[in-house]
């Protein structure tokens, strides 16, 4: 009997990792170490060693009305109400007075006597045991060699709410939730199609956690979906609590330094990727899915984008981009103007830096180096410190601390406003925040190493590394390298709704392209 459980944990994995809905009866050769006893006392001794020490597992027995057949029923508490167990489940079995005469237990069961509609049946204790930790209820029946799984679970969630990490002005105020059902549904309420696919996996050796892949079939790749479901299969890990645990494992590379996988918390979000050829990756108890494959132009797109005037959202798209290379060159480049090429300065700006920097003790670089990793010390007390007070500590801990630095002869009143500004440019594009933190660094090192010479080089560098870089056999700078024309109406600039007749190649590559036929727009005055 240990033997039965060790290996049920012991082969939980990549290996095995099952897809829903497969409840069947298994070869053979698994069957015979894991096959459900018909021995009633048999099976309650084996739930009652696996689940020794669990105060809210519960085993309950009773008979099966006037035919006294033993029935063993198993759940873990809370995550359904025992009302309805009584109502639909308990009091039907106990009170049935029908006639003897019936070809099995199980019909009478499922055809007479439960009043639920998610009925399976099981054919292994393994299933058993998944079923009874994943919130089912799991009939065991006198003589039988198999057994049902009910669903009546309900466990409590957090209620649909707008995401704080992705704030949308127009649009939907949607967010994912923690429950995976819900989620689904969030999708499946904006894309009402046959197409749209929902594959199953369990991940996690410990955890055991639901993890969900989406796709529409006809539009997404079919060699993407399948590099999907393989890379997922290979995970071998005891725990999945997050999508993120997941990403780690799938991205293309094994430290890539940008990012290789698109996440997003708002459903409406994610359906447009579906719509261009992505696939999404959901997991249990986590608001965040991912998307694959991911372009870097997508970190410059909003939601809004395409809620409104084409020209303000192509403008504002402009701004970000010119936002993040603000964020990431402005502190270098000072530095690299300050240090090496002075003569670039105009005179009277020269002579006004020169005093404000009368009197510090440190180097440009030595002076840029603290005040930037002082931003994001400051900027990371904010995040992890209490919602109320956070925000708070952050703005009067840079005014504080730059005033101070000023007075004390520290840094210069240039140097902090620079500092301050890339910090504040860095918040308009979140998914390069973080790599653009660390890029920032590495170009004012670059700087004061070589000036502006170091900066192009190390520009050089990263724009070869970006080149060479795919996600799910995407290029992460299409549509530009390779450049593809077709696809531009959608990047920094965006073209109106109506012109864009086609999904991009490089997403769904020979699949179904066409988005309209070109001829759904009528100009006002138009004849029909």
């Amino acid at each position: 009997m240990g033997d039965i459980m060790f290996n049920f944990f012991k082969t939980k994995g990549p290996k095995n990792a099952k897809t829903q809905g497969t409840e069947k009866p298994a070869d053979s050769s698994n069957r015979s170490n894991t096959q459900i006893p018909k021995s009633i006392e048999k099976v309650k001794g084996m739930l009652n060693q696996e689940f020794s020490l669990c105060s809210d597992f519960n085993l309950r027995e009773i008979n099966l009305g006037t035919l006294n057949t033993r029935i063993v029923i198993a759940s873990i508490e809370g995550f359904f109400d025992k009302a309805i167990l009584a109502e639909n489940i308990i009091e039907p079995i106990i009170n049935y007075s029908g006639d003897k005469n019936y070809s099995s237990v199980f019909t009478l069961l499922s055809e007479s006597i439960l009043s639920v509609s998610d009925v399976k049946d099981l054919y292994s204790f393994k299933e058993c045991l998944s079923g009874i930790l994943t919130g089912d209820v799991v009939l065991f029946i006198d003589g039988q060699d198999k057994a049902f799984k009910i669903g009546l679970k309900s466990p409590e969630k957090r209620a649909v709410s707008e995401p704080d990490t992705e704030i949308s002005i127009k649009g939907s105020r949607e967010g994912f939730s923690e429950n995976l059902k819900t989620n689904l549904i969030l999708l499946r309420r904006r894309i009402k199609n046959t197409k749209f696919k929902v594959e199953s996996l369990v991940l996690g050796e410990q955890t055991n956690t639901d993890i969900a892949i989406c796709y529409i079939q006809g539009i997404a790749a079919p060699e993407v979906v399948e590099e999907v479901k393989n890379r997922l299969n290979r995970i071998n890990t005891d725990a999945i609590l997050a999508t993120g645990y997941m990403e780690q494992f799938i991205q293309d590379g094994k430290m890539p330094v940008f990012p290789m996988v698109g996440n997003s918390e708002k459903p409406d979000k994610v359906a447009a990727k579906l719509l261009e050829g992505r696939v999404a990756i959901l997991a249990d108890g986590t608001p965040t899915v991912l998307t694959v494959p991911f372009l870097i132009i997508e970190s410059f797109q909003a939601q809004e984008d395409y809620f409104g005037e084409y020209y303000f959202a192509s403008f504002m798209r402009l701004l970000r981009l010119m936002s993040f290379f603000v964020s990431v060159y402005l502190p270098g480049l000072y530095v690299a103007v300050t240090s090496f090429h002075q003569t670039i300065i105009p005179f009277k700006l020269m002579l006004t830096m020169a005093a404000t920097r009368e009197g510090i003790p440190f180097s440009s670089f030595i002076e840029a180096l603290i005040m930037v990793i002082t931003f994001e010390i400051l900027r990371e007390a904010g995040l992890r410190m209490p919602r109320a007070i956070g925000q708070a500590v952050s703005i009067v801990g840079a005014i504080v601390l730059g005033d101070a630095a000023v007075s004390a002869g520290i840094a210069s009143a240039p140097l902090v406003i620079v500092a301050a500004l890339a910090g504040i440019c860095s918040f308009i594009v979140p998914p390069l925040m973080k790599i653009g933190s660390v890029l920032r660094i590495i170009i004012l090192i670059a700087a004061n190493i070589l000036g502006l010479l170091g900066i192009g080089f190390v520009t050089y560098m990263f724009t070869i590394y970006l080149c060479g870089k795919k996600s799910f056999f995407v290029p992460i700078l299409s549509p530009f390298a390779p450049f593809r024309g077709e696809s531009l109406k959608d990047t920094f600039i965006i073209a109106p709704i109506w012109s864009m007749h086609s999904r991009p190649r490089s997403l769904t590559q020979n699949q179904n392209r066409k988005r309209t036929t070109g001829k759904t727009f009528a100009p006002r005055g138009s004849k029909k």
